[in-house]
């Protein structure tokens, strides 16, 4: 390879670093499954989630709640990849939906090019290791969920019963007056 080589564009770098992480990430995949099995990638999830966590409580900006830091980084996680995501407050907490799934459709975009997939879906493998990290990061009130839909899938995190409601889910009416 000889001569000058021009700067990539932005888009050209984005398009870069999605693969570069993605074949980082099936190389660590079929690595951890080819020695350990799935014992192995359970191990490698705990130990993900762990580090993950503790670099989510380093990073949480003051002000911000552990579930909320979870979630924004959970949704721009999912755009990195041009995903279709959405986010409604709920009066139990947050609802996170990603109807078009920018992960999914790369993977599948890479096996139809040829690329040797490590699982047939990554999405068994988002949804135990996301939810291992809400586990060690999230309010321990919070219960941080997660159902497939299709090519996405829907996040909850949500407190056991709405601010403002006791755990009956009846609305505090403050203390009487004696």
């Amino acid at each position: 390879m000889t001569g000058e080589t021009s700067p990539l564009d932005p888009a050209e770098k984005v398009d870069l670093w999605r693969q570069r992480y993605f074949e980082a990430q099936a190389a660590a995949e079929e690595f951890v499954l080819g020695e350990h099995g799935e014992e192995g990638l359970a191990g490698w999830i705990e130990a993900n989630s762990r580090i993950t966590a503790e670099l989510l409580r380093a990073q949480r900006p003051d002000g911000v709640s552990a579930t909320d830091h979870f979630m924004t980084r959970l949704q721009r996680q999912l755009m990195l990849y041009d995903s279709a995501v959405s986010t409604e407050p709920h009066p139990s907490g947050t609802v996170l939906r990603n109807v078009d799934c920018g992960i999914l459709r790369y993977r599948k975009e890479a096996a139809r090019a040829g690329v040797v997939l490590t699982f047939k879906s990554p999405c068994g493998y988002c949804q135990d290791l996301n939810s291992a990290i809400a586990t060690r990061y999230v309010e321990p009130d919070v219960t941080v969920s997660c159902e497939q839909a299709g090519d996405g899938c829907t996040w909850r995190a949500e407190h056991p019963h709405a601010p403002g409601e006791d755990a009956a889910g009846s609305p505090h009416r403050g203390r009487a007056a004696d």
